[in-house]
């Protein structure tokens, strides 16, 4: 919803914010979200460690976007 404003104002930082929290309880879709902002310094710090962190959460849990951008950051 904060990433692209859907029924609130576009907020990339809230999105972070929200992302995390689902993250660290496991949800992979937040996972894989979470890593592509990383990756893309979008709402934090470009980091590349983190985005791979959070991508490999995901990967593991069988997220396809996640698998293929680990794929695309081996390269």
């Amino acid at each position: 919803m904060y990433t692209n404003g859907y029924g609130v104002e576009k907020d990339i930082v809230q999105a972070v914010y929200w992302y995390r929290k689902a993250a660290e309880q496991g949800f992979a879709p937040a996972q894989s979200n979470l890593g592509y902002l990383y990756a893309n310094g979008y709402g934090v710090e470009k980091d590349i460690v983190q985005a791979v962190y959070w991508y490999r959460k995901a990967a593991e849990q069988g997220d396809t976007r996640a698998k293929a951008a680990l794929d695309y950051l081996s390269r």
